[in-house]
């Protein structure tokens, strides 16, 4: 080869291999096809409810993303939802369905919604915001250690158990709300109001609340502990196969429990944002019911974090959209969550049929 062929050799670029491409190519296909098949799916019962599913969708994208104030409505959502995320992503990664996320989510709420104005009373508000999140991360915590020692010890299937504990921690915070908790000077039983001033700090000179960083800061820690740690490498052991790593030597139980606190705490940790960044207080009969809507989020990213994050997005603008469109065309204000329904379907059987072919190519 001559000195020519040599430079012109070096200096083409080299290109991904056909392989990479085709991997690339399909994990977009089972990511995003879902979400287009599911949004035109949506499409065709708005048709059949006599609504125009193009005007719906840019109303949807007018309010949630286009709009200033709907942007950041948008933004402020995604505190919460990213701390659901991150909570969920620990859990499925370590193999565990930890599926209370909304009753610790609630009970979390609820505590720092009644602790709160007492905290104010006394304390400087940056040791009540503080104080906040760490109750709300402690009750969230606490609430799981029943499905934990039942999983970690006793083999029962976590599925039951924390929905259960859900069930029981929704009607336990409304009782709290409606009994102990009640403020006296209102008509609609909710506890006591703390003032917009001692709440999470706005970003800048918006209504952002800062708790959309504390949800970034969480989620991007979460994927880089559990992709890059000797602690997540552990985890997804055990998420593979558990009794491999019972072999290999690993305290299976131990880390089960430290998962259930772990993914607890972060969902009680959710709650508490919500509450010192927006809501202010908690009402009776109050459950946004977040942790089961965030669960197909994070399974079309993969388990990923930064792929959530862009997911949790597209949500937030779904939901914040949704609820300006609901009212401008008369849907139900609850449709954004049937296209939810229709997403999670989707990706189940997207993940069934990709199964199929997977074990087609292999035999």
């Amino acid at each position: 080869m001559s000195a020519a062929q040599t430079t012109r050799t070096a200096e083409k670029p080299t290109e991904a291999p056909p392989e990479h491409r085709r991997e690339w190519a399909h994990m977009a296909l089972i990511t995003i096809g879902p979400v287009i098949v599911a949004l035109i799916i949506g499409g065709l019962v708005l048709i059949a409810m006599g609504v125009n599913p193009l005007t719906y969708y840019s109303y949807v994208a007018g309010r949630g993303l286009l709009s200033p104030s709907g942007l950041q409505a948008t933004l402020t959502r995604m505190g919460p939802l990213l701390l659901i995320a991150a909570s969920l992503i620990v859990a499925f990664r370590a193999g565990i369905w930890n599926l209370g996320g909304d009753g610790q989510f609630l009970l979390g709420a609820v505590l720092v919604a009644a602790a709160g104005p007492v905290l104010v009373e006394i304390f400087p508000v940056w040791i009540v915001l503080l104080a906040g999140l760490v109750i709300g991360a402690i009750v969230g915590m606490v609430w799981s250690v029943v499905p934990a020692l039942l999983r970690a010890y006793q083999g029962v299937n976590e599925i039951i158990t924390t929905l259960m504990m859900t069930f029981l921690g929704v009607s336990l915070a409304n009782v709290l709300v409606k009994l102990a908790f009640l403020d006296p000077t209102t008509t609609v039983p909710q506890t006591r109001t703390l003032p917009v001033e001692d709440r999470l700090p706005r970003l800048f000179d918006t209504t952002v609340s800062s708790g959309l960083l504390i949800g970034l800061a969480v989620i991007i820690v979460v994927h880089l502990v559990m992709t890059r740690t000797a602690f997540g490498l552990k985890l997804r052991v055990v998420g593979a196969n558990s009794r491999a790593a019972i072999h290999a030597g690993l305290p299976v139980p131990l880390l089960t429990v430290l998962v259930f606190g772990i993914s607890a705490a972060l969902a009680g940790l959710a709650g508490a944002v919500d509450i010192l960044g927006t809501q202010g207080n908690v009402r009776a009969d109050w459950n946004p019911a977040y942790s089961l809507t965030v669960v197909p989020l994070v399974f079309l990213a993969r388990f990923n974090g930064f792929g959530t994050i862009a997911f949790v997005f597209l949500f937030s603008v779904l939901s914040i959209g949704g609820e300006s469109a609901a009212r401008k065309l008369g849907v139900p204000n609850y449709f954004s969550l049937v296209i939810v329904a229709i997403l999670l379907v989707v990706l189940g059987l997207t993940e069934y049929l990709d199964q199929r072919r997977q074990q087609t190519v292999r035999s």
